[in-house]
């Protein structure tokens, strides 16, 4: 399978990433992407970036070694009313925003109160792609939220990291495969991101591309095959 976008990939600006957006975007060169997303971690994060920075992003040119930088951000969900670590009227003028949570920034609660949670963030217009939900921490009515989902335009991310033997999210092969059953069954778009936090994993989708596959998942609900489209799905053609 040849996807052609990485939306979601943090550079040293994260505090606890490695590389530098211009070694990022080299590397998705050599790999052949068209689309390299810089989505830094919002201000919450412990190292995170200070708000300034996102403000910033307008002046990093379209195209960097070739590939066209999406100017994006991994805004932090804090509390259970759903608000972001940046303000509406700030994360209105960045490309790309996912919506994650993480535990330094907001502890895990009920299954009741964590789906309201990704109800209220599903209802701003601003999020694109809600970030790594599978973590069973954070565990939700996944049926619920993902019709949201779609009603609200917001693509779920698969995120390739979340399968790495490495990671510290728990219970993430059981969670991605209920999500995406859940996507296949009421025609969801899902987006694959490889959270690289290194230059190295740049592009890396293996882990999550062999699991798509072995759960045979309909292919036309993933969004970064193509360029065209999922521009055209977060209104930037």
């Amino acid at each position: 399978m040849t996807l052609e976008i990485d939306t979601h990939t943090h550079t040293i600006v994260s505090g606890h990433a490695y590389s530098t957006l211009n070694e990022m975007a080299q590397s998705a060169a050599e790999k052949g992407l068209k689309i390299l997303a810089t989505t830094d971690h919002g201000p919450s994060m412990p190292g995170g970036a200070h708000p300034y920075h996102f403000h910033n992003l307008r002046i990093l040119p379209e195209t960097i070694s070739g590939v066209r930088i999406l100017k994006g951000i991994e805004a932090n969900i804090v509390d259970y009313n759903g608000s972001l670590d940046m303000p509406d009227s700030d994360i209105a003028k960045l490309e790309l925003v996912i919506a994650s949570f993480h535990e330094p920034c907001i502890k895990p609660a009920g299954k009741s109160i964590i789906t309201d949670t990704l109800l209220k963030v599903l209802e701003n217009k601003n999020v694109h792609i809600l970030g790594h939900p599978e973590d069973r921490r954070y565990a939700f009515d996944y049926e619920n939220v993902i019709k949201m989902a779609k009603e609200s335009n917001t693509l779920i991310e698969i995120n390739n990291s979340s399968l790495l033997p490495t990671t510290f999210r728990e219970n993430c092969r059981e969670g991605i495969i209920n999500l995406l059953e859940v996507c296949a069954k009421v025609d969801a778009k899902i987006v694959l991101g490889s959270d690289a936090h290194h230059s190295s994993s740049v592009g890396r989708f293996d882990y999550a591309v062999k699991l798509i596959e072995e759960i045979k998942f309909p292919k036309n609900l993933i969004i970064n095959r193509s360029s065209k489209d999922f521009l055209d799905f977060i209104g930037l053609n």
